[in-house]
């Protein structure tokens, strides 16, 4: 055989290599995150669940999902340890820095207009101009290149041969 019929299977091999290499790299990473767990740490279960760890046993975790009430769980199902500021901020809503120097972005667009109290600047008038251009057709004059309601120009619908 000569290297080129051998070309597609060392590559195939080595790309298999590589893909199972980040694989056992990923469940390194992921044994040791759980080998940080402390009685006290807040973590995230695979399933989403937000708790505060307890007992740490050889195979399990006694997690304490809320004041009085815990359960145990596979240490294969805690998904990430979490350090105690995200921990304070997703599960009692708790921000540890207020003082954050970029600046806020309203969710809508109500801080961008303007009330008729704030502000001196008038209100512009975004609607159309009541006075007829003087080559504009009128109102009652029908327009006879002009699409009706909501046909389309080519006068063909959905579900037509030939529709867009």
């Amino acid at each position: 055989m000569n290297l080129v019929t051998l070309l597609p299977f060392i590559v195939l091999i080595g790309a298999m290599f590589l893909m199972t290499r980040s694989a056992k790299k990923k469940q390194q990473a992921a044994a040791q995150m759980r080998d940080h767990m402390t009685p006290g740490t807040g973590v995230r279960t695979i399933g989403g669940m937000y708790a505060t760890v307890k007992e740490i046993g050889d195979d399990t975790v006694t997690l304490e999902v809320a004041p009085g009430v815990h359960a145990i769980f596979a240490k294969n199902a805690i998904g990430a340890v979490l350090d105690d500021e995200e921990y304070n901020r997703i599960v009692h809503g708790q921000a540890a820095d207020l003082t954050i120097d970029t600046p806020v972005v309203p969710d809508d667009a109500s801080s961008l207009t303007q009330s008729g109290t704030e502000g001196d600047a008038p209100k512009l008038d975004m609607g159309k101009k009541d006075a007829p251009q003087a080559d504009a057709p009128q109102a009652d004059e029908p327009q006879a290149d002009a699409p009706k309601g909501d046909e389309p120009k080519d006068g063909k619908a959905d579900g037509e041969a030939g529709a867009k």
